[in-house]
């Protein structure tokens, strides 16, 4: 038997497993393709799409998009590479680490391979399964981005190609990357954690490195921290102002690398152990310990950490672009696309796009901290704690307060940190920090309403528990889209986000300090009701073993 026995069922049993998680990673990156060059190529039609090429000069958006090549030329290919790059790359990263993750290290972990291992399975064949199902994924998002491109942006087929298949690569080298980290570390958290964080430092050298130097600053060349970084070996193939292809060979040799280092890892440790042995545990425990809340803490609290830090880094980023928006008032005002969106009062509704995207994000956070309870019930430690003197509702109660405080701290840094970042920029007529606290804080009770529903979700249909994703999802819309689309109010109320009162433009279900506390307890009646009902639910359902 070889070392590689057995891949080819080991795949076929991860892409039915994988099937509709991957179906819906492939539909929202064609649709976040569709969408956004479609707007380009409306704003190509008319004229504007080279005034977006002022904004991006500044050094914190060069930090956020990249060195910037043709911005004296903003084409729709430019603007393609331009503004999407970065970001694409960070999720096709992010899709790659869980996959691998998932299928190696989490399945030891579990306990499942070892029953694999015990058929006719060689060694490597998890590995090489997982590595072949993210070739198969990423090559499928490669093809239907450039389809998308081609098909609706109608720009040169080569370049497209790059774009695309660039980007694939760098999800390639992050898969080599996470199978690495799976051979280090004893634990799929711990590899999952030490994957991004290495994604981290990649996005931070290069956005160092442009930052100090590139075309977007006035020099001719790159600074060298940026060609430490995978993820700017994409944007030097200068697609659509200069196409060169061999920086892609970076990107394979990289993955070549990071792969032949990791099938050499595997080789050496022993099978459910790691190289790098975990440490031992204190011989008491701590305080927090002792409650329900103070576990949901030590589990989540490394994540949270690292959420609030990625992105207040981009609030307070984009809080630095303040200062650039009198240079495009008059372009954003005659847009009707950004006209629709921000709004006649172009910094106040700008502000009020960010803390709503500020919200929106610390409850997709919150959302998925509640997700953690089923996982812990599928592992069995939760009949293991409800087997002592905890009771149900102090285990549900301690995550749900948990998963509310820290979505609260994401909102109120967010705010804190857009305004920190537009008074760095030298912008004037701001909005005041307490009037952006007040905004966030004018957040929360949707954001409860959106948690409870997770909450309930989970406590009655736990295989339900993706219907708490909704609100957010049509957050989005309501929010950024719905005067574009002159969506009614009533189907704009059924978005929790939309009931929040806006005192910055004035728009919103309440509109007014009169009706704005009506809209906020109500809200907050929505929140309990939701609560009550998920703890009501918990404890009737059976807990699984």
């Amino acid at each position: 038997m070889t070392a590689f026995a057995g891949t080819g069922r080991l795949l076929r049993l991860a892409l039915r497993r994988d099937r509709i998680r991957l179906a819906v990673w492939l539909a929202v990156m064609l649709i976040v393709w569709v969408a956004f060059v479609s707007e380009l190529a409306v704003l190509a039609d008319e004229g504007t799409l080279a005034d977006r090429a002022l904004i991006l000069r500044s050094p914190a958006m060069i930090m956020m998009t990249g060195p910037g090549y043709g911005l004296d030329d903003y084409t729709l290919g430019v603007a393609l590479v331009a503004e999407t790059t970065l970001w694409v790359a960070a999720a096709l990263a992010v899709l790659s680490i869980l996959e691998v993750v998932r299928h190696t290290r989490a399945e030891e972990e579990s306990g499942r391979a070892e029953l694999l291992r015990a058929a006719p399975v060689g060694r490597h064949a998890p590995a090489a399964a997982a590595l072949l199902l993210v070739v198969l994924v990423q090559a499928a998002i490669a093809a239907g981005s450039t389809a998308v491109i081609v098909g609706v942006g109608g720009v040169a087929l080569p370049d497209t190609l790059a774009l695309t298949g660039g980007l694939g690569l760098v999800g390639l080298v992050f898969a080599g990357v996470a199978l690495a980290a799976a051979q280090l570390v004893e634990h799929a958290r711990t590899a999952t954690g030490l994957a991004l964080a290495v994604f981290g430092a990649a996005f931070a050298l290069r956005a160092i490195g442009d930052a100090q130097q590139s075309p977007a600053t006035g020099s001719d060349e790159t600074s060298w921290l940026s060609w430490l970084s995978p993820i700017a070996w994409v944007q030097q193939t200068r697609a659509f102002v200069d196409l060169r292809l061999w920086p892609l060979g970076l990107l394979v040799a990289a993955a070549a690398v990071a792969l032949l280092a990791a099938f050499g890892l595997a080789t050496r440790r022993d099978f459910g152990a790691g190289i790098v042995p975990s440490r031992p545990g204190h011989a008491h425990a701590s305080i927090l310990l002792a409650s329900p809340l103070g576990l949901a803490w030590r589990a989540q609290r490394i994540g949270l950490m690292w959420t609030a830090l990625g992105l207040g880094l981009v609030w307070l980023g984009s809080g630095t672009v303040m200062g650039s928006l009198g240079d495009l008032h008059d372009m954003l005002q005659r847009n009707p696309l950004y006209a629709a969106v921000l709004g006649s009062d172009l910094v106040n509704g700008f502000f009020a796009l960010l803390v709503l995207l500020a919200a929106l994000g610390a409850t997709a956070w919150g959302i998925a901290s509640i997700g953690r309870l089923r996982a812990e019930e599928a592992s069995g430690r939760t009949e293991a704690v409800l087997a002592t003197h905890v009771s149900r509702a102090r285990w549900l109660g301690g995550q749900l307060a948990l998963s509310a405080a820290g979505a609260a701290v994401l909102v109120m840094s967010a705010a804190a940190l857009l305004w920190l970042g537009a008074e760095a920029s030298g912008a004037e007529d701001l909005p005041g920090a307490g009037e952006l606290l007040a905004f966030g804080a004018a957040f929360l009770p949707a954001t409860a309403v959106a948690l409870g529903l997770a909450a309930a979700a989970h406590a009655w249909l736990p295989r339900l528990a993706w219907l708490a994703w909704l609100p957010v999802l049509w957050g989005v819309v309501v929010g950024m889209f719905a005067d574009l689309f002159d969506l009614p109010d009533a189907v704009r109320a059924l978005s929790p986000f939309w009931w929040t009162p806006d005192p910055l433009t004035g728009t919103g279900a309440a509109d007014d300090q009169v009706a704005a506390a009506p809209a906020l307890w109500g809200l907050s009646a929505v929140a309990a009701a939701l609560a009550a009902l998920a703890f009501w639910g918990f404890r009737r359902r059976d807990v699984p073993a």
